[in-house]
């Protein structure tokens, strides 16, 4: 029988990538987002693979969108034993020309909404009696460097790695869980890409900073996650993988 995974922010970029090869892979795919019309493109491209998917939309930020999306997800597969918290949101600028509704909305996306997806999911887990599910977020490499010019996503996702490592212990205990995550590179055809090349020449400044001479791909993201939720890393907790190149060892600030 298919497991059930929930990809949130799986309307593009490495978020859908994941739910692509999720479904893939056979487990019944759940993706959640924001935009309406992407979801439906989301919708159509899953429809191409056999198996089953689930498409809401959803804004993590919203407490109780995230308990009701994991309750419908429950109510059409059963159960939910797997979530990738992909939502997120960034820009550059310089933090002192930052704007409170700047940092606060960055950190409701990316660090509140982990863990309002996060709580909803091991709710669902306690009343399904769930044992050994799992949760895979996705954090950067300044989640433990310097992130000069992009200070909120820092700050989140630092919070989210330390939330990382803290839920493997508890829920590792608790629940037979693991807790992991990525720290992915610069990734091509993603809206962090998109965001963060503030023209071409900046975009190959940091190509040349990356030691394997190039961008990764969503595809070989969705790869590590594939692996990282199967059995075959069923020993794996509470660890981040940076798949970036080699990138962050010889990072240069934004």
């Amino acid at each position: 029988m298919a497991q059930t995974i929930m990809v949130t922010g799986g309307t593009s970029g490495m978020g859908k990538a994941m739910a692509l090869a999720l479904k893939e892979a056979d487990w019944n795919v759940v993706v959640t987002g924001r935009d309406l019309e992407r979801l439906q493109q989301t919708d159509h491209e899953l429809k191409q693979i056999e198996g089953e998917h689930l498409t809401i939309q959803m804004d993590v930020r919203d407490t109780d969108a995230c308990i009701a999306a994991v309750n419908q997800a429950r109510e059409t597969f059963g159960r939910l034993e797997a979530l990738v918290n992909n939502a997120a949101g960034n820009f550059i600028c310089p933090t002192d020309e930052l704007s409170p509704n700047g940092w606060k909305t960055v950190i409701d996306i990316v660090l509140n909404g982990t863990f309002n997806c996060s709580h909803a999911l091991v709710k669902g887990w306690q009343e399904d009696d769930v044992k050994g599910g799992q949760i895979l977020n996705i954090v950067a490499s300044y989640a433990w460097q310097a992130g000069a010019g992009v200070a909120p996503s820092a700050a989140a996702k630092a919070g989210v790695l330390n939330l990382t490592r803290t839920l493997a212990v508890e829920w590792g205990y608790k629940y037979h869980a693991r807790i992991n995550a990525i720290s992915p590179g610069p990734i091509e055809r993603t809206g962090g890409a998109d965001k963060l090349a503030m023209s071409p020449e900046h975009a190959e400044r940091i190509r040349r900073n990356v030691p394997l001479g190039r961008f990764g791909t969503p595809e070989e993201i969705a790869g590590l996650a594939v692996w990282m939720v199967s059995n075959q890393a069923s020993y794996l907790n509470g660890e981040c993988i940076a798949l970036d190149g080699g990138h962050w060892l010889n990072k240069q600030p934004f």
